[in-house]
């Protein structure tokens, strides 16, 4: 039977059975569906009922632009390299270890195309962190102890045309000219997405378009503070 979003309900309910807190990721080329994902499943699974579930995206280890300016990196923003992955990766072993304090990821602004610290809460009460970003199944450098600090990592895949388009939409809604926003999905974009597409065979489950559930129309201000991949 094809999977549903609630067979992706129930294995992630599943994995927080197993441990005081679990640690799941979704991993996918820019623009696949891993925020709308993971937006839905913390929305559902924490119900109306006290949260349990916490989201914090990999967004938030966006290099700052005066970094990215003095590296010579700012024409690649968002390639793998203009993360600070290290980071992360100490962050995804303090949410693993430090269960009986809050503590707080860094978000990323997408209005100002900035990463802000301290702005998401992760409490004790969390017994499961969905973190969701490009590059969790990357085995090299930093990147593969992000991988190692998970329990499982899905991969959201969709039509390739279709990425394409929502990607597209996306830059325009922050800002960009449409032939701006075209030129950087086919240039910068879609290099990042090719390597993404290298770590597919790493994750534990590959998420179909049709278990995937619809992107909302309205941009919440939690989904603004965060991602641009």
């Amino acid at each position: 039977m094809p999977l549903t979003f609630d067979d992706l309900l129930a294995r992630a309910r599943s994995l927080a059975d197993r441990r005081p807190r679990a640690l799941l990721g979704i991993a996918g080329s820019p623009g696949a569906g891993k925020t709308t994902l993971a937006e839905h499943l913390v929305r559902e699974l924490n119900g109306t009922g006290a949260p349990w579930v916490a989201h914090v995206p990999m967004d938030g280890f966006h290099l700052a632009d005066v970094e990215l300016d003095r590296l010579g990196l700012r024409d690649r923003k968002g390639a793998p390299g203009t993360f600070d992955a290290a980071g992360y990766a100490a962050l995804l072993r303090r949410l693993r270890e430090e269960t009986d304090e809050v503590v707080y990821a860094p978000g990323f602004e997408r209005v100002l195309e900035q990463p802000v610290a301290g702005a998401i809460p992760v409490p004790p009460t969390a017994r499961l962190v969905v973190t969701e970003g490009n590059y969790l199944l990357l085995d090299g450098g930093s990147w593969a102890r992000v991988r190692s600090g998970l329990d499982e990592v899905w991969f959201c895949e969709i039509d390739e045309g279709e990425r394409i388009r929502r990607l597209v939409a996306r830059h325009e809604e922050f800002g960009k000219e449409h032939e701006a926003a075209v030129a950087w999905v086919l240039g910068t974009d879609q290099r990042n997405a090719e390597l993404v597409a290298t770590s597919r065979e790493r994750a534990d489950l590959v998420v179909p378009a049709g278990a995937l559930p619809s992107p909302d129309r309205a941009e919440s201000p939690e989904r603004r503070l965060r991602a641009t991949g």
